[in-house]
Parts: C-alpha cells; sequence; structure tokens
C-alpha cells in the first residue's frame, strides 16, 4: 500500500482494506510504501489546516471548510475520529523513515496506525523526533533504535526508493494498492473492491500452482 501519513483518503482506505481482510479466506502480508502528497511542506507550518489547502490547491476558505467537513463524516462512517482543528500539518519525510526502520523489526502495522490516529485524531506534530520517538516507544520500538534511525536519516533512501517505484508504476495518487505485483487498486475503495482483488489474486496463484 503506498500512502502518506497526511493522506486522509489514506486512512479510510486502510479502514476498508482492513475490513476486506477480515473477511478473506487467506494469508496476505501487508507493506506499507512511502509517499509524500506535499513534499515541499514545512516541518513547521504556520497555520491550520484550512490555510494549508487554501495555498495548496488554491481553493476559497469556504469551500475548503466544507470539503473538511464532509470528509470528517465519511471518516466517521468508518469509525475515525478527525479532528481537523487540532491537526498540525507538517511534512511526513520523517514519519516514513520511523515507518521504514518499523519495518525492520516487524512493528511497520502497528506504527502505520499509531500515526495516522496521532495525526488526524489528536493533533499530534508527527513532524518532529522527539513526538515521533514516543509514539514508537507506544508501539513497542527501541527509545535508542528510533531516535538513532531519525536523526541519522539512514532511511531517507529507502523513502525515496518507494516514492521513485512509485512513479515508475505511473502512481500520482494515494492511496494505492498492488496485490501480489498483478492488481492495482487506486483509491479507497469500497472493502467490496478489496475483496475481489484478493480473491482474484489468490485464484491466480491457485491456477499458477
Amino acid at each position: 500500500m503506498w500512502s502518506d501519513v497526511a493522506c486522509p483518503w489514506c486512512y479510510v482506505g486502510k479502514r476498508r482494506f482492513e475490513r476486506a481482510l477480515a473477511t478473506f479466506d487467506g494469508q496476505v502480508v501487508v507493506e506499507f510504501h512511502s509517499f509524500e502528497l506535499a513534499p515541499d511542506t514545512p516541518v513547521d507550518f504556520a497555520g491550520s489546516e484550512v490555510d494549508f489547502l487554501m495555498g495548496h490547491k488554491g481553493m476559497p476558505r469556504e469551500r475548503v471548510e466544507q470539503m473538511l467537513a464532509q470528509m470528517t463524516g465519511l471518516a466517521a462512517e468508518e469509525g475515525l475520529a478527525f479532528d481537523y482543528e487540532a491537526l498540525q500539518h507538517t511534512k511526513t519525510l520523517k514519519a516514513h523513515e520511523l515507518l521504514h526502520y518499523a519495518k525492520t523489526v516487524g512493528k511497520q502495522s502497528e506504527l502505520k496506525e499509531r500515526l495516522l490516529k496521532a495525526y488526524f485524531e489528536q493533533g499530534v506534530h508527527v513532524g518532529r523526533i522527539d513526538n515521533l520517538v514516543a509514539l514508537a516507544q507506544e508501539v513497542g520500538l527501541d527509545q535508542a533504535g528510533a531516535q538513532d534511525a531519525l536523526e541519522s536519516g539512514k532511511f531517507a533512501g529507502a523513502v525515496a526508493a518507494d516514492i521513485a517505484q512509485a512513479r515508475a508504476l505511473g502512481i500520482n495518487g494515494v492511496p494505492f494498492f498492488v496485490f501480489d505485483g498483478r492488481v492495482g487498486v487506486s483509491g479507497a475503495q469500497s472493502a467490496d473492491v478489496f475483496t475481489d482483488a484478493l480473491e482474484r489474486v489468490a485464484q491466480r496463484t491457485y491456477d499458477d500452482d
């Protein structure tokens, strides 16, 4: 799954995909890949989410506020409590680096969920290293290991490789799901769409065997 921590549709899509997984009769390994929707965003953006989207998308304030209200309602249908007033917009590069570190110790899925919840529901600034390390500890990651991963930038190349791979695959928006390198699903589709993709890939694998 290619996604960004600052992508509301990625959180919604993750929930819908998880519903499909819950009903799928088979084993699935999920890997999260990095994608930065707004790489030019400063770590400490001075303004609200409304301010950011007005500048980033060139939309009037009233339209942005309406769009966020609609997104909040849609997220609520998936059991998510978005809080755009508390949300602190930031550059997500360090969060992606931490996700790559988490993958090396088998904690990527747990950290991905924690980062999304922190960003969209709890108003946590996920661009700052101290906050990221604290979140890492909450899901069982080693404090020193997380701190080193972020301060050294050793996983920045892995983030860049994910983004380059996305471009090579023609991915220009997220979430984007690739099933076994065979089937691609773009966007936060319904659980039924994801179930169909899983079953198609499983059937092809069975046929190949």
